[in-house]
C-alpha cells in the first residue's frame, strides 16, 4: 500500500477492488467484509483519522471514520458499502485492470469507487481543518440486508452522535440524487391438493391456479403506469420474480409459491401494498370460487425523497459544480440504497457517486475521471458543511 496520506483516490479504489468482500449471505462461502474492514481502518488510521469498529448482529464489520475537530460546525456523514454480489464468471474479477479511461472489476463501480472517493475526502477536509466533523461509515451487507447501516445508526444513538446530514455515494453518473424507490417482497401461497397424476379429478392443481394470479398481477402492472406519476421516479411497478411448485412429474401438485416485487414510490406504505395484493387476488377469485392463498410479507424497504431545499442538497449541487463533476438539477433513481435507513433516522440524505456500468453484472467498470471528480466534490462539500 502506497502512503494512504497522500495516496491518490484511483489508487485507493484500485487497492480496494482487489480485495474479496464477497458478501457470503449471497454466495456460500463469500469471502465476507473483514479483510476490507481491517484495509480501511488501517488506512485512516495512518492518515491520523480516528476509527472504530461496529459488530453487527451477524458478527460482521462496520468501520466508522472520523475526520475534523468537532469542536464547531456541523457533522456530515459519508457512507459506502464495503461488500458485493458474487464474482460469477468474471475472468480475473479482483485485477482492478485500467484500460482506456477505465477501471473494470467486481466491486469497482457499485462501490469500491464511491467509498475511496468517501475516505479521501474525509482526509483532506480534516488535513484542511475543518472544525466540524466528517464521518465515513464503511458498511457491511447492502447488498443483502443492510445489517452494516442499522448496526452504525444504533451505535450513532448510542453514542448521542447527531449527524446533520449524509451523502451515500453510491453511483449515481455524478448527478444528485434526492429519490428513489423502496420495494416489498410478497410470497404468495396456492393450496391445491396432491393426487396421483392419473386421477386428476381427486386433486387441485395449485400451480393451474397460479396462472391466473400471473395474468392478473401482469395486468395489474399495467394499471400502475396509468396512476399518477412521482415526479423524479415515474410508476410504481409490479413483478413476478420467483416460482416453484409440484413434487413429481405423476403427482398432481399440492402447492405452488410466487414471490412479487412491488417497487414503491416514497410514501407509500406496506399496508398499501398487502391491500393492493388483496385486492388483486380477490379478483382472482371471481373466476376461480375455490382459489385457496395464503399471502405473507418477507421483507420491505421505503423509498427515499429529501427536499430541494435542505443544506444538503443545495450544498452538494454547489460543491459539484465547482469541480469537475457539473451535474444538472437534482435528480431520482431506480434502485434502492442504504439512504433510506438514514432518511428514516431522521438525517437529510442524497446520493453522489461515480460514472460507470456493470453493477453486478459480468463486465463491471468505473470511468477514472468521475472518481476524481466525486472525491473533489465530496472534499469540497465536507470543508463548506463541517468547516
Amino acid at each position: 500500500m502506497s502512503d494512504p496520506r497522500n495516496q491518490d483516490v484511483l489508487a485507493l479504489t484500485a487497492e480496494l477492488v482487489g480485495i474479496d468482500s464477497v458478501n457470503p449471505s449471497l454466495v456460500a462461502g463469500g469471502a465476507g467484509e473483514h479483510a476490507i474492514a481491517g484495509f480501511v481502518r488501517d488506512w485512516a488510521a495512518a492518515c491520523g483519522l480516528d476509527t472504530r469498529t461496529v459488530s453487527g448482529p451477524d458478527g460482521r464489520p462496520n468501520v466508522l471514520v472520523r475526520g475534523g475537530t468537532g469542536r464547531h460546525g456541523r457533522t456530515l456523514l459519508l457512507c459506502g458499502h464495503t461488500d458485493t454480489v458474487g464474482h460469477g464468471s468474471m475472468a480475473d474479477p479482483l485485477a482492478a485492470v485500467v484500460d482506456a479511461g477505465r477501471l473494470y472489476g467486481r466491486g469497482s463501480y457499485d462501490m469500491k469507487s464511491g467509498l475511496a472517493a468517501a475516505l479521501v475526502a474525509c482526509r483532506d477536509a480534516t488535513a484542511a481543518g475543518i472544525s466540524g466533523q466528517v464521518l465515513v461509515a464503511a458498511v457491511a451487507d447492502e447488498e443483502h440486508a443492510s445489517t452494516g447501516i442499522q448496526a452504525v445508526l444504533n451505535r450513532l444513538g448510542t453514542d448521542g452522535v447527531a449527524v446533520d446530514a449524509a451523502v451515500v455515494t453510491e453511483p449515481t453518473e455524478l448527478e444528485i440524487a434526492v429519490a428513489h424507490k423502496g420495494f416489498v417482497w410478497t410470497e404468495i401461497e396456492v393450496i391445491g391438493r396432491a393426487a396421483h397424476g392419473s386421477r386428476p379429478h381427486l386433486g387441485i392443481d395449485a400451480i393451474s391456479r397460479t396462472g391466473p394470479v400471473l395474468v392478473a398481477l401482469d395486468r395489474f402492472d399495467r394499471e400502475l403506469a396509468t396512476r399518477p406519476p412521482h415526479p423524479l421516479l415515474g410508476h410504481s411497478t409490479v413483478h413476478a420474480s420467483l416460482i416453484s411448485g409440484g413434487s413429481e412429474a405423476s403427482t398432481i401438485p399440492e402447492r405452488c409459491v410466487l414471490t412479487i416485487e412491488r417497487r414503491t414510490l416514497p410514501g407509500q406504505t406496506v399496508g398499501e401494498v398487502e391491500a393492493d395484493v388483496a385486492r388483486l387476488l380477490d379478483r382472482c377469485r371471481r373466476d376461480q370460487p375455490d382459489l385457496t392463498v395464503r399471502t405473507r410479507t418477507t421483507l420491505a424497504r421505503h423509498g427515499l425523497q429529501t427536499s430541494d431545499h435542505e443544506p444538503i442538497v443545495t450544498g452538494m449541487l454547489d460543491a459539484a459544480m465547482r469541480t469537475d463533476a457539473r451535474p444538472r438539477i437534482p435528480t431520482g433513481l431506480s434502485y434502492w440504497a442504504d439512504s433510506a435507513f438514514l432518511a428514516a433516522a431522521g438525517i437529510p440524505t442524497v446520493l453522489f457517486g461515480p460514472s460507470g456500468d456493470g453493477a453486478h453484472a459480468e463486465v463491471e467498470w468505473v470511468e477514472l475521471d468521475s472518481v476524481r471528480a466525486c472525491a473533489q466534490a465530496l472534499t469540497t462539500l465536507a470543508r463548506d458543511f463541517s468547516g
